[in-house]
């Protein structure tokens, strides 16, 4: 995902071991190379324009023909021109956009990273990715074996794998599945309507390092997120 919203890293601080998902089929129209900001009157959205066709997320090559870059960046000096700590989020997104990225993955990959060392929110250098552990297969049963390779309990997720996991089949082998319980605490924002859905970027303009006090979420378990969704 690039530059997520504050959910993913509530995610990540709460894990024992991370994983980068970086070898399944890229969606077109997915977070993994946009994300919302909100510019002081409406949500805008930043997007890294794609070479798109078939193929894994870390397959999928950016397309360098414009400067998007200095769009991105001239969007958000502008939005975020009176935020406090602008300079700290600006600084962030000019060093990954400086990177020399050939594919989505690695500057997404690049963007949760930095932000992570940021926050000191766990070690990005500890970071796994799935790709390079060995293990095939697809949806449930790959995931519980990537569990199961690190020794896992318990298996953190959003919410959207509510939607194909086979929560059975990790009870069934002793691991935990855990949903993300978003608090999504406000704090704020150049909008009179708060909103938790934009890019982490939002916080750090906002709050700057002080902003680790909102990324503050914990789980609840499968059963329970189910019966209320």
């Amino acid at each position: 995902m690039l530059f997520p919203w504050i959910g993913l890293f509530e995610q990540i601080k709460l894990a024992d071991i991370y994983v980068h998902y970086d070898d399944v089929q890229y969606s077109k129209g997915s977070f993994t190379n946009r994300v919302q900001i909100w510019d002081g009157n409406k949500i805008s959205w930043l997007s890294i324009p794609i070479i798109h066709s078939p193929g894994n997320i870390n397959e999928i090559t950016i397309n360098n023909k414009s400067n998007w870059q200095r769009k991105h960046l001239n969007l958000l000096k502008q939005s975020y021109s009176k935020s406090p700590f602008k300079d700290d989020m600006l600084d962030i997104v000019e060093t990954v956009y400086s990177e020399q990225h050939i594919n989505i993955c690695s500057l997404s990959v690049s963007s949760i990273n930095h932000i992570c060392r940021y926050f000191n929110i766990n070690d990005p250098d500890q970071f796994k990715y799935s790709s390079k552990l060995g293990i095939s297969g697809h949806s449930s049963k790959r995931v519980l074996d990537i569990v199961n390779h690190f020794e896992g309990t318990q298996y953190i997720t959003g919410h959207g794998a509510q939607h194909y996991l086979d929560h059975s089949l990790f009870e069934s082998n002793a691991i935990e599945v855990k949903y993300m319980n978003y608090n999504k605490t406000s704090y704020p924002q150049l909008t009179q309507k708060f909103t938790p859905y934009v890019s982490i970027l939002d916080l750090i303009a906002n709050l700057g390092r002080n902003g680790i006090s909102n990324i503050c979420s914990g789980t609840k378990g499968w059963k329970e997120f189910i019966n209320e969704y």
